[in-house]
């Protein structure tokens, strides 16, 4: 008997996949009439296969690399001039966000920054056909399934075919939501009575100043700021003995949690901006080691962390809205 080529099977199996993820979305609510629109349109996407297969393991044993590059090169004077353009340009917009929600406006710009360029980068993949594949892939099925059925929804709910475009992992927009995250915390900010995250500047920073209060921003307080630790501090004094259950590798580069005025009397000193009140509690992060500057960290650079739980990212992330509301 001839065998099929590879590809040839792999396309009938993806398929045969689609009927499956038809009857799922169809038991979550999804439409016939989305469902008709959509999955006979889908083939097999390997490249997006081949770049999640690519993703980089981080086994315990790899060392960190020191985070100075990385800050050189996504806090640079390119970055910080554009940011500086888009917080003048929206401020009008900006401080209506941050009353309601208690989110700095220059926040909100650094996340448009790191994420998409402030909308100049947000991806050309087909979200409805990449969510597919990876889906069907089945390394992380059960995620990708949930986004390919919320990239359904979205459909349903109003959002035209054509927008469904995005990073071959499924983020979209300016704000790089996934379909789950868009569907829960997309916000209209220009009053047209939609969520238009990719063409909308206005939406798209109404909808990051969403994401943050849900994750539990703190009005009023700063996500950290950068200090010199003296020769000769004893660590041991600031050990972190908790295990996150999310992100461990993250989180085990901080210290133990203690106020501004207990790390003041350890010696710990600010490079440039006054100390949050005496009672905020921070960690701290070495990023280069030892002997270069160093931050404390408050509960909001956790909500950063929510975003995208990298420390490179999240500390490039408040130093650029540092930078851009200078």
């Amino acid at each position: 008997m001839p065998v099929a080529p590879a590809h040839a099977q792999d396309d009938a199996s993806f398929q045969s996949f689609l009927a499956q993820l038809r009857v799922q979305a169809r038991s979550q609510g999804v439409s016939e009439r989305t469902l008709d629109a959509v999955l006979p349109s889908l083939t097999l996407n390997q490249r997006v296969i081949d770049l999640d297969r690519q993703q980089p393991g981080n086994p315990a044993s790899t060392a960190v690399p020191p985070y100075a590059p990385y800050r050189i090169a996504h806090v640079d004077a390119q970055r910080i001039s554009r940011g500086r353009a888009a917080y003048q340009a929206q401020r009008w917009r900006l401080r209506k966000i941050e009353d309601e929600t208690g989110v700095p406006e220059s926040i909100m710009v650094a996340i448009w920054g790191n994420e998409t360029n402030y909308g100049v980068v947000m991806g050309g993949f087909d979200l409805p056909r990449a969510l597919a594949s990876l889906a069907f892939e089945g390394r992380r099925r059960a995620l990708f399934t949930e986004e390919f059925i919320g990239a359904l929804k979205m459909i349903d709910n109003g959002v035209p075919r054509s927008k469904l475009v995005g990073s071959w992992a499924g983020a979209t927009g300016g704000p790089q939501f996934l379909p789950s995250v868009y569907n829960r915390l997309a916000r209209d900010g220009d009053g047209d009575g939609r969520a238009d995250i990719w063409t909308s500047d206005a939406d798209t920073l109404a909808s990051i100043g969403n994401y943050f209060v849900n994750a539990g921003w703190r009005r009023g307080q700063p996500w950290g700021v950068a200090v010199n630790v003296p020769a000769g501090f004893d660590r041991s004094q600031a050990v972190n003995r908790m295990v996150s259950p999310r992100c461990p590798r993250v989180f085990q580069r901080h210290s133990g949690w203690k106020t501004m005025a207990e790390w003041r009397a350890l010696g710990i000193t600010p490079q440039s901006r006054s100390w949050p009140a005496d009672n905020v509690l921070a960690t701290l992060i070495e990023p280069d080691g030892a002997g270069n500057t160093a931050y404390l960290l408050t509960g909001n650079y956790r909500v950063i962390l929510d975003y995208n739980c990298s420390n490179f990212y999240a500390l490039s992330v408040g130093l650029l809205s540092d930078a851009v509301a200078q």
